[in-house]
């Protein structure tokens, strides 16, 4: 199979939908050896900051001389980015070969029902990684206690920070996503979470009391430097991480090194040979593009509901000093534009609207209708109009959607984008 034949077989698959449940994954993995079980999981579930959490863990383990697996999603730029291997992405003729490997043995995986893109792509990762890594860093896809990755037995598991998201599936409500989210927690692998809402935290602390498993919260069970003028320090039951500047940009990823720290620190005392000196490195090296990433006068973000918009808003001043933000953004027609934008107009002084190459995005015509701004017809054009109005002394923030972090950062960067079709979800 070549990596083109992998591309019109499985993404054509993201058009069934979302197909929540662990049946179809528990077979398929069994047909294949249970892969899940082939080195220590670290679970990461969460609305926002989970995948700053796994990337600030994975650069900890490697540190502490651990092969990595890394499991995330969705990819920016390129599909194999989902996958990587001590670090770096595995190449498309070995995301052809385990999607071969699928096909051959779990025959009815392509077929119809058969399995989701996304339940074939975590099996994928599971293979990659199995007698090629000593610790797994997986992230959860959408929800928790039906998702794909939902089949693994962790080590231990953390919850980043909650807020409503895909309510169709998870329930209308904080406690019911936060129910959702419990449920990558096991008997016998401790838990840890990030500062949640009252109505989320007791959800979570109920599940853990019912498995009779410990679950860390800040501010009782851990505590961490959450001011952007001190050096991050974290202190944890029996650990002290000084991490000093960390990696990532943004007041709010305190909050995902402080849950990393207290993942490994969880993870150590259930006997993985992690140390406070590996997080520190970690902490201070790891990547994660698009995350308040800097290119020049021009700030690139993910960022695409407003939970993790009023992160970055919240964010802004300190990265700012007092210049003007001038602010691209498109988004995808399923997200909360009117909500994301009503907490970026106030802080910017234009607003620059393009529509991201998915076939679900808004056009930007119906985005200025929302808030007064300039509709431009691609992205470059709204990247070079919100330059013009920064000048040289103001700020350009790209945010709204990780389509659209990933064609600035190619345009920034002077990168080709490859050819990826487009998920439906």
């Amino acid at each position: 199979m070549t990596f083109e034949e992998l591309k019109s077989l499985l993404f054509v698959r993201s058009n069934f939908g979302v197909k929540l449940g662990l049946e179809r994954m528990h077979e398929a993995c069994a047909a294949l050896g249970n892969p899940e079980r082939s080195a220590p999981v670290l679970h990461v579930a969460g609305t926002n900051g989970k995948g700053s959490t796994c990337a600030f863990a994975e650069a900890s383990l490697r540190a502490a001389g651990f092969r990595t697996g890394l499991y995330t999603s969705p990819h920016l730029n390129h599909f194999c980015e989902r996958i990587r291997v001590a670090g770096e992405p595995i190449s498309e003729a070995r995301a052809a070969e385990l999607l071969d490997e699928i096909r051959a043995r779990v025959p009815w995986a392509l077929g119809d029902p058969g399995l989701t893109f996304f339940e074939i792509v975590t099996l994928m990762g599971f293979l990659a990684f199995r007698r090629n890594v000593d610790v797994m860093v997986v992230e959860v896809g959408l929800g928790g206690r039906l998702d794909a990755t939902n089949v693994v037995q962790p080590l231990a598991c953390a919850v980043a920070s909650l807020g409503l998201e895909h309510t169709q599936y998870l329930g209308p409500t904080l406690a019911h996503v936060a129910a959702e989210k419990a449920g990558i927690f096991k008997r016998g692998a401790p838990a840890v979470s990030a500062g949640q809402p009252r109505e989320a935290a007791v959800v979570l602390q109920k599940k853990a009391q019912d498995l009779d498993i410990s679950l860390w919260r800040p501010g009782r069970d851990y505590r961490y430097e959450s001011r952007d003028v001190r050096p991050f320090c974290y202190q944890g039951p029996r650990w002290a991480v000084r991490a000093g500047d960390l990696a990532l940009k943004g007041h709010h990823q305190r909050t995902n090194a402080a849950l990393a720290s207290a993942l490994l620190e969880a993870a150590a005392q259930a006997g993985l040979r992690v140390e406070p000196h590996h997080v520190e490195a970690g902490l201070r090296t790891a990547r994660w593009p698009a995350r308040l990433e800097q290119f020049g006068n021009v700030l690139v973000d993910g960022a695409h509901n407003p939970h993790a918009v009023g992160a970055v808003v919240r964010a802004l001043p300190a990265l700012l000093a007092g210049r003007q933000a001038h602010a691209v953004f498109g988004v995808l027609h399923d997200k909360d534009a009117a909500a994301m934008l009503s907490l970026l107009a106030p802080v910017v002084t234009s607003l620059h609207y393009c529509a991201p190459d998915s076939p679900r995005a808004t056009t930007p015509e119906a985005l200025a209708a929302l808030q007064p701004g300039e509709a431009y017809p691609s992205v470059r054009e709204a990247v070079a109009g919100a330059r013009r109005a920064a000048g040289s002394d103001g700020v350009v923030l790209c945010v709204g959607s990780l389509y659209l972090a990933a064609e600035v950062r190619s345009l920034l960067l002077g990168e080709a984008r490859p050819a990826m079709p487009s998920e439906r979800l």
